[in-house]
């Protein structure tokens, strides 16, 4: 009883409106990586991240005073792909709607799969458990594929498995399967998918299949993701903002999640009153709550 009237408490608690995002509130987790030295691209890249020192030390005026010049391609580190990057009539990336980068979002974990198979591909099956679980996705949300294939990163040959200069014809790595992405962006309407691997389609793709039908419904993708294993597997908002770039085929982009507070204490108070533990718990969801609300 105790345990129905928390979960429903906490459904309630989430769908009320709020007039002021109170940060103090929620703990934040940086999704993405660092542009550097080591910051990996696709093979294929004819440059890399470049950092040029412009001034640095005591001005002429007697304060401190840096400046850099940067420059690299769209398509490296943690970045967005805009529709058009796969869609010669999508958006690109200073036309993404700002409701596409700033939503709830859906972490599936396939860890465990792409840890036994590194060439592991999201399947529609993944969705349908996931959705059996945690209920279904609803459109214009944000799908991220957790992988923790961040854990190689900057190791081109762990993370890419080659790194042989203008090849990309020998990569391995976890991605979304077709199946599971027709249903994702055909049927659910998501706005955008996101994963910690280089690329939402696997690494041994040819026909980049993922990225494709994504960009025929106009959504998104956020590559290069990191600390996915921090989130839970709903009941996030995503904020993703990428540079804004005039006609670009995507960007660097700063992925922050939010993570209410509360979701935690929840937690402590139902594993207090039930026999069942914190991470037992912890993948309880709305659909999940509702139906045991219905006393």
């Amino acid at each position: 009883m105790i345990y129905r009237f928390v979960v429903g408490t906490l459904v309630l608690i989430s769908s009320l409106p709020t007039l002021a995002l109170e940060i103090d509130a929620y703990r934040l987790v940086d999704l993405s990586h660092s542009y550097g030295e080591n910051t990996l691209y696709w093979p294929t890249s004819p440059t890399a991240f470049e950092k040029q020192q412009l001034a640095y030390g005591i001005s002429d005026g007697g304060w401190f005073y840096s400046a850099y010049s940067v420059c690299t391609p769209e398509h490296g580190g943690t970045h967005i792909d805009a529709p058009i990057h796969f869609s010669a009539g999508g958006d690109s990336t200073e036309k993404i709607p700002l409701e596409s980068l700033l939503a709830q979002a859906y972490i599936i974990d396939v860890s465990k799969k792409a840890a036994a198979d590194r060439n592991y591909r999201l399947t529609a099956d993944d969705v349908r458990e996931f959705e059996k679980e945690h209920g279904e996705i609803s459109a214009g949300t944000i799908v991220l594929m957790r992988t923790d294939w961040s854990n190689h990163w900057p190791d081109a040959i762990s993370y890419l498995g080659d790194d042989t200069p203008g090849d990309a014809s020998k990569l391995q790595f976890p991605g979304f399967g077709a199946e599971a992405t027709k249903i994702l962006t055909e049927e659910r309407k998501v706005a955008m998918l996101g994963v910690d691997t280089a690329s939402v389609d696997y690494g041994k793709s040819q026909d980049f299949i993922v990225h494709r039908i994504g960009a025929a419904q106009g959504v998104a993708n956020l590559e290069n993701l990191t600390n996915l294993d921090q989130l839970p597997a709903t009941g996030v908002t995503i904020i993703a903002l990428p540079m804004k770039i005039e006609g670009g085929s995507g960007g660097p982009v700063r992925v922050v999640a939010l993570v209410p507070m509360y979701l935690r204490e929840v937690l402590r108070v139902i594993a207090e009153a039930s026999e069942n533990t914190e991470s037992e718990i912890a993948s309880a969801t709305t659909a999940n709550a509702e139906r045991f609300f219905a006393i």
